[in-house]
This record gives structure tokens, C-alpha cells and sequence, in this order.
């Protein structure tokens, strides 16, 4: 087979780092100090990549079919993050978020304030996916808590975001954990499987600590106005019913058994859909826009609707235009050799799997540092390592439809 670029003028390495320490500055600046939309900057550098694929005599049919091909790798993981939009807003519906939360506060005590103020947080963010809300919620709250008890508010607020993005990142639920495996071309549960490895030990560690740590501080009477009102309206706004853990058991056991995902995620929002018209008396046009929309949750509580308003497809569309932009620039730079250039020195230093893992750390810590987004610090080091993770023989997907090889931890 004759190469796209045989014809094409192709990039000497020294140009294609430049170019890239161009593009790392265009977007870092734009979002760092304009606050310019992530994905308009993608699109805006990926308009630079096709003008500097023009340069080079590059077809512009073969960089669209580069942006093609590109996203056509992502597709199985964005249908699943569209599917786990579904899935938010009809657990929520249904109440067995609510449900999980309800009985995580319940479980609160005074004397091991800072662990269970982490334990709290992480089965909360688990269930939401979002650090940020429950952080905005029931983090506010144990601040509240820790300065009655006198905890001091910088412990208080470590075992609240640890908790909270611990949760956040291993969640099925989450923007995050979901773009992941959309830039590294991998399964959901894969993903979160091999963040078990590094993550559990360290949020283990961390719980030792706070409970070690706790045990120093004097226990008084636990009142909390503001957690007592989350779960009174928890209460009195969802029905709780033990059948409200059929979705969350669906889900494992299609996760423990390795089944496809998507239909699992499918099945377990219908189960939760027939759950919400039974226990929570929706009806079936209620169902059908919490799935496109997500929940509205207008409980009177500020603090419960801004923790349960979520879910739907439409949540996952501002998530879905960066992974998309992204794969347009990686397409195009892939297509007009920017990639390959670059990849070729590379590889001479990675010889062995640590090496590979320790530069990929370092790409995306070195991202995220300068555009300061996650979203961008996950999808550009993904889309630039994935020609060594796959001449390396680790984890990918291929095009060819290939089985990709495991990934030990």
C-alpha cells in the first residue's frame, strides 16, 4: 500500500516539536488567561494543522479522512458516554442515587469525623459523578460540621476533595472517567479496573490517616442544620425501596461478567425507568425527558437540586464537541505526519513499558500545566502516545479491528 504522505513534503522532527510547543502555548493561553472555550481552540488549532498540511502538500481529503478515522476509533466510548447520560438521569429518577446518598449520610459519626467525611463524599461523588457538586454540597456542609467540632478547616476540606474526586474518577457516571478511554481508545470498565490499582491503595491510605488523625480530636453531640435538611428532603421527595438496587446490580454484574457495556447500561435505565413509574409515580413522558434533559430536581433545597439535577444526553454534549474537536486535530496531524515525526525519537527512549507509562504521565501532567483542562490534558497525550502503545504492543484499539491486548497493571 503507497503511503498518503509519499507525495507530501514531511515534517522534519525539529519542526514538528515546534509546531507542537505552538499549538501547547495557542491553547493554554486561550484557556488559561481568555477563558476561551476549549473546544473553539481546538477547532481553531486544528484550522492551523490542515493550513500547515497545505504547506506540506498534504491532500486535504487525505487529513478529513485522518479526522475519520480518528473518530471512528472513539465511537464505541462516546456511545457509551451517551448511554451513561441515560443511565444519570433515570437512576436519579428512579431514586436509587438518592437512595445511596440518603443512607451515606446516615452513616455519619462525630468521633471519626474526617473518615467518614471521606468516605461520605466518595460513595456521594460515586453515585453523581461529579467532584464538583458534591464538593458544592455536601463538602459545604462537613465544613460546616468540622468547624463546630473543631476540626481545623484545612484537614476537613483534604478528607472532603479526596473523597470527592476519588469518587469522581472511578465513577461510571463521570465526564472524566468516561473521556479517558475515549482518548486512549479503551472500555470504560477496563479503564477503571486498572485505575483500581493505583487509586484504592492511595484513598486506603488516606482513610487510615484521617481515622488515625481523628481519634486526636474531642468528640461532641453531631448537629448539622444543613445535612439534616438534605436527607429530610431526600426522604420525603424519593420513595426508597431495596428493588431500588436492580439497576446497580444490573450494572455490576454485566461489569463483573465482562458483557458489553452498552446494553448493560441500556437494560439497567429501563429497569430504572419501570422502577421511577412505580416508586416515584412518573409517568412515562417523565422518563423520556429525564432521559434527554436530565433530572429537575426542585425540591425547595438548593443544596439536593444542585446535587441531583443531572443526567440525560444533552449533559453529555459538551463533553462529546471536545472529544470530537480534539480528534480533528489529532486526525490532521496524524494524516500530515506531525505525529509520526515526533513519535520516531521517541521511541528510542522508550524501550520498556515503565518508560512508556513514566512519558505518558509526563505528557499529560505537562498538558494539563499549560492549558490547565483536563478535558485537553487527557485527549491531545492520548491521541500523540497512541502510535507507541500500539507498537509497543500495549493497549488499543485497532482500526483493522484487531482484539487489543490487555494491559497488566
Amino acid at each position: 500500500m503507497t503511503s498518503p504522505l509519499k507525495e507530501s513534503i514531511k515534517p522534519s522532527p525539529a519542526l514538528s516539536v515546534i509546531y507542537l510547543m505552538v499549538v501547547s502555548l495557542f491553547l493554554g493561553l486561550g484557556f488559561a488567561l481568555y477563558k476561551i472555550p476549549p473546544q473553539i481552540l481546538l477547532v481553531m488549532a486544528a484550522f492551523l494543522s490542515a493550513c500547515l498540511g497545505l504547506l506540506l502538500k498534504v491532500p486535504w481529503r487525505e487529513m478529513e479522512r485522518g479526522i475519520l478515522d480518528s473518530i471512528h476509533r472513539a465511537m464505541p466510548a462516546i456511545l457509551i458516554m451517551l448511554s451513561v447520560g441515560i443511565l444519570i438521569g433515570s437512576w436519579i429518577a428512579c431514586g436509587t442515587i438518592p437512595m445511596v446518598i440518603y443512607f451515606g449520610l446516615k452513616a455519619i459519626s462525630a468521633k471519626y469525623f474526617l473518615a467518614t467525611a471521606c468516605f461520605v463524599c466518595t460513595i456521594a461523588s460515586l453515585a453523581t459523578g461529579t467532584s464538583w457538586g458534591t464538593i458544592g454540597t455536601l463538602g459545604v456542609a462537613f465544613m460546616g460540621i468540622g468547624a463546630g467540632l473543631g476540626v481545623p478547616p484545612g484537614q476537613a476540606a483534604g478528607a472532603i476533595v479526596s473523597g470527592a474526586y476519588f469518587g469522581d474518577k472511578m465513577s461510571p457516571f463521570s465526564d472524566v472517567a468516561n473521556l479517558a478511554p475515549v482518548a486512549a481508545g479503551s472500555n470504560l470498565f477496563d479503564h477503571i479496573k486498572h485505575m483500581l490499582w493505583s487509586a484504592v491503595p492511595a484513598w486506603c491510605i488516606s482513610m487510615i490517616v484521617y481515622f488515625l488523625v481523628g481519634l486526636g480530636f474531642s468528640t461532641k453531640p453531631l448537629e448539622s442544620k444543613t445535612l439534616t435538611a438534605i436527607t429530610q428532603t431526600l426522604r420525603q421527595e424519593f420513595e426508597f425501596n431495596v428493588f431500588l438496587l436492580i439497576p446497580l446490580v444490573i450494572v455490576f454484574y454485566f461489569a463483573l461478567s465482562k458483557k458489553p457495556a452498552i446494553p448493560s447500561l441500556l437494560i439497567s435505565s429501563v429497569a430504572a425507568g419501570i422502577l421511577a413509574i412505580v416508586f416515584q409515580d412518573l409517568s412515562i413522558k417523565d422518563i423520556a425527558i429525564v432521559a434527554n434533559s436530565g433530572f429537575p430536581a426542585r425540591t425547595g433545597d438548593p443544596a439536593v437540586d444542585q446535587l441531583l439535577s443531572r443526567g440525560g444526553l444533552t449533559s453529555m454534549l459538551n463533553v462529546l464537541l471536545i472529544a470530537f474537536a480534539a480528534f480533528c486535530l489529532g486526525g490532521i496531524m496524524q494524516r500530515i505526519g506531525i505525529l509520526s515525526s515526533v513519535m520516531k525519537p521517541a521511541l528510542k527512549f522508550a524501550k520498556r513499558t515503565s518508560s512508556v507509562v513514566l512519558m505518558t504521565i509526563g505528557f499529560s501532567m505537562t498538558t494539563g500545566l499549560i492549558t490547565g483542562n483536563p478535558y485537553l490534558a487527557m485527549l491531545l497525550p492520548g491521541e500523540l502516545l497512541a502510535p507507541i502503545y500500539k507498537e509497543k504492543g500495549l493497549a488499543w484499539i485497532s482500526t483493522e479491528g484487531d482484539s487489543p491486548k490487555d494491559l497488566a497493571p
